[in-house]
């Protein structure tokens, strides 16, 4: 599958309507000339934040640039495309059920995005180190996983910032040894016991949250996506259409309440973390926290992600670059011949351990 071309962005240099985002060279590029001309970005001024609450998400909708649009029947992922070129499977399960949508789509515009900065060569090195790896993979697995349907695709996220006030109460428990007569091996010995004397405690504490990162996406796996989560969104850009040329972008399916519930469900799981630690003692219990919140703002964006999905007996597996950092994540069969050989290898050199330890008491 190859990236779409760039209809929107004609080369200053010899017309062709094909310039597109280079990821190598962080501009934009012609494949006929080679001409090359920086998307004038915007460091200094971040992102912009959108009230959560009350009636203030009027937002400007589309992409900004001329696109066609594909749906995948079988996961469901909605696609655009800033050029010509459709591809005709879906780059996240592999399905060839997709068909064209309306362009003219209701959805909110990303504000803000991180270009690729991994290229097509990187990726695929990546893809066949990380084939390659795993003792317990298939010894097939590389020869018949090809990395031919990479494909460099925009995911949408949600980020939200939040105050947090927070109050606890909990029981502290102080450890403190009393001497007990025991019995052991039929015999009474003084042995130091170790109690928890219990005590109420409360306290209360205010935290921020700071992008917190929820995926948006239908085609990929929440669990897949939380480990490439890593993204640094200080290196956010304003959103410019110029970022999509050559690229694939994902709409998002996960709405902004869903998405918002689902970070409210991270940013609980971190606030009791920090709430337990301020419990003082050796050991806690019967922890409550009741929080608070406040100023609670978004934002709606896109994160480079290098997707391929790959065939093995049947079976659809993914493997994803992290498009801003390199790093990789993905699913891969297992051989449990390998696995089983590696249990009876453990095993026999147990025993020998074993028979050596016995031959060697016995002498």
């Amino acid at each position: 599958m190859t990236a779409s071309s760039g209809t929107d962005f004609p080369c200053p240099g010899c017309g062709a309507p094909a310039m597109t985002w280079d990821a190598a060279s962080q501009q934009m590029t012609c494949p006929y000339c080679g001409h090359a001309a920086q998307v004038q970005r915007q460091a200094q001024q971040g992102p912009s934040e959108h009230a959560l609450d009350g009636a203030a998400r009027q937002q400007a909708t589309g992409y900004g640039t001329e696109v066609r649009v594909v749906q995948c029947q079988t996961c469901g992922a909605t696609v655009s495309f800033a050029g010509a070129s459709i591809s005709q499977s879906c780059d996240f399960c592999g399905s060839q059920q997709v068909l064209e949508q309306s362009s003219q789509r209701n959805v909110i515009r990303p504000e803000s995005l991180v270009p690729f900065a991994v290229n097509t060569e990187s990726a695929k090195q990546k893809f066949d180190e990380w084939l390659g790896s795993g003792w317990f993979r298939p010894s097939d697995l590389k020869a018949q996983a090809k990395a031919d349907g990479l494909a460099g695709m925009y995911i949408p996220f949600w980020t939200f910032d939040a105050w947090v006030d927070s109050q606890w109460r909990a029981e502290a428990g102080y450890h403190y040894y009393e001497t007990e007569t025991v019995m052991q091996n039929g015999n009474k010995v003084q042995k130091q016991v170790r109690k928890t004397r219990w005590e109420r405690a409360h306290g209360r504490r205010r935290d921020h949250h700071d992008d917190v990162l929820v995926v948006a996406s239908r085609g990929l796996p929440t669990k897949l996506a939380d480990r490439l989560a890593t993204f640094d969104t200080k290196q956010l850009q304003p959103y410019d259409p110029s970022f999509l040329a050559g690229w694939r972008a994902e709409e998002y399916a996960v709405g902004l309440d869903d998405a918002w519930a689902h970070a409210e469900k991270k940013i609980e799981e971190k606030q009791r973390a920090k709430c337990s630690k301020d419990v003082p003692g050796d050991t806690q219990r019967s922890l409550q926290v009741q929080n608070h919140y406040s100023g609670k703002t978004y934002k709606h964006i896109l994160l480079p992600l290098w997707i391929s999905s790959y065939n093995y007996n049947d079976k659809v597996y993914r493997f994803l670059v992290n498009g801003q950092t390199g790093e990789v994540s993905g699913e891969a069969p297992t051989s449990w011949v390998k696995v089983v050989l590696f249990i009876l290898l453990i095993v026999a050199v147990c025993g020998g351990g074993l028979a050596l330890l016995n031959y060697m008491n016995a002498s």
